[in-house]
């Protein structure tokens, strides 16, 4: 059988690679390494290396399953080759992981120190005793996820990956964190710095790490705190011990009114205040997501971590242009291929079925127009555009008319509906949201006759008592009033 031999180079130079790691190079030709970026790289000459793969492919998990795929069919060709990564093949090895679990080649690994030897040596600490947990900087937020040390923090390879550290968790302004950098070499270095300088005064490389001894709260932790505390309300509050999902619905569809409300009010030049109501809109909106986890909890169904879980996995699989390696350059085929793959998912017969008969009508018809359009069928293109919709608002204005509204028949609400629809369809490809800007207008309508009230009472007349003359004076002096920024009533 044809077979791939891992070996690890050890965590620094080449007098830590092995004997049974020199035999391996002598007696095997054909050699790969993962990265030449590495200061045992140089003990395996005529190797061909992956790095190349960091520099074209989207992400991480389709580097390292080109790299499976390029040495599977490398062992396929030579009967046997050679793959030397970092340190140790069983820490932190995704591609090693993955060439484990094909079953088209043997594979025989060759063990080798790996850095956290030289960590647990330099810090002078048995990790067995201490509780040491291992994570992945590049997916801290998850591997430390409850977790409040001590933690050993390896692949802190940038600025963006030791800012997502200090992000996703609380450290305390006196909390200190250890920097390991290129640990059993020449220049190695250990040195202290503030949690809230991490990401500022350290210049990371790929042999970098970070030794958290205690962090002030647990990574996610307040999402934790609030989890507890929708479980206390459940079993405390009266009113939270009654609610069912269909009685928490109103409340639901509310709060997620008030975070557009509050999303609208940023503006084009969002202020702090702004920014501070979204953030409350928000978790209103999110404990109402943690109720009706907890209730499918307490009906033994799922709970708040199935349904992250879940939404992880979905977004992981309908992003293979992402995490995989299919392509899609412009948006426009990210939806595609969406929808493409929603309907397969959930065996549906239409692209049409799934969309919520409740749903307001404009957003009805931008949803149908957008599944219509993933797969070329335009509005515009069937003969329900601009052209089409300029001859329907005539015939509406003449059955409108006093004159012609005797003359109306079951036809104008059709007409009605084609207006509208050809005016979502505009939106849609003008990528505007016709609900945001219908509703945006309808709020700057109703502000601008409020402030025709207030006009009207400071004059002492009445509004209905007014001619066509009088309304428009009274209408552009409420316009004028709302442009200066006087919204007194």
């Amino acid at each position: 059988m044809t077979k791939i031999v891992v070996a690890g180079l050890g965590p620094a130079g080449p007098e830590l690679i092995t004997t049974a790691v020199h035999e391996a190079v002598q007696r095997i030709s054909q050699r790969y390494l993962r990265t030449a970026r590495h200061p045992s790289a140089s003990a395996i000459p005529d190797a061909a290396s992956f790095d190349h793969l960091y520099d074209t492919l989207p992400s991480f998990e389709a580097v390292y399953q080109a790299m499976v795929d390029a040495l599977v069919a490398a062992a396929m060709a030579h009967d046997e080759i050679l793959y030397a990564v970092p340190g140790s093949p069983m820490v932190a090895e995704r591609s090693v992981e993955l060439l484990l679990a094909q079953r088209q080649v043997e594979v025989e690994i060759i063990a080798a120190p790996s850095f956290l030897d030289v960590a647990w040596a330099t810090l002078g600490i048995d990790p067995v005793k201490a509780g040491v947990r291992l994570v992945d900087g590049t997916n801290f937020a998850v591997d430390a996820a409850g977790q409040v040390g001590p933690l050993l923090v390896a692949q802190c390879w940038s600025r963006q990956v030791l800012s997502d550290i200090k992000l996703s968790a609380e450290g305390g302004e006196r909390d200190l964190v250890t920097v390991l950098c290129r640990l059993g070499l020449p220049d190695q270095a250990t040195f202290e710095v503030a949690w809230s300088d991490l990401d500022k005064v350290v210049e990371p490389d790929h042999l970098t790490s970070l030794w958290i001894p205690r962090l002030a709260s647990p990574v996610g932790a307040e999402l934790g705190r609030l989890a507890e505390l929708v479980r206390t309300l459940r079993q405390r509050c009266p009113w939270d011990r009654q609610q069912t999902h269909a009685s928490l619905s109103r409340h639901l569809l509310e709060e997620t009114y008030e975070v557009l409300e509050a999303i609208e009010g940023l503006g084009a030049g969002p202020s702090p205040s702004a920014y501070a109501h979204l953030e409350e809109e928000l978790g209103d909106l999110l404990f109402q997501i943690e109720f009706h986890s907890l209730l499918a909890a307490e009906a033994g169904q799922f709970d708040l971590a199935d349904v992250a879980r879940g939404v992880h996995d979905k977004l992981v699989h309908r992003h293979p242009h992402v995490f995989g390696t299919a392509t899609a350059a412009t948006a426009e085929a990210v939806m595609a291929d969406w929808e493409q793959r929603k309907q397969l998912e959930k065996n549906r017969a239409s692209l049409m079925e799934g969309i919520p008969a409740a749903l307001p009508s404009l957003v009805h018809a931008h949803k149908v127009q957008r599944k219509a359009a993933s797969v070329g069928f335009e509005p515009i293109a069937l003969g329900l555009g601009p052209a089409e919709s300029a001859e329907r608002l005539g015939e509406l204005e003449a059955a409108a008319d006093g004159a012609a509204q005797a003359e109306r028949d079951g036809t104008t609400d059709v007409q009605l509906g084609e207006l509208l629809f050809a005016v979502v369809d505009l939106g849609r490809r003008l990528d505007l949201d016709p609900e945001a800007a219908l509703r945006r207008v309808s709020v700057a309508f109703r502000e601008r006759f409020m402030a025709a009230e207030a006009l009207a009472v400071q004059r002492r007349v009445s509004l209905t008592s007014l001619d066509q003359s009088g309304r428009q004076e009274i209408w552009a002096d409420a316009g004028g009033r709302l442009s200066d920024g006087d919204h007194s009533r």
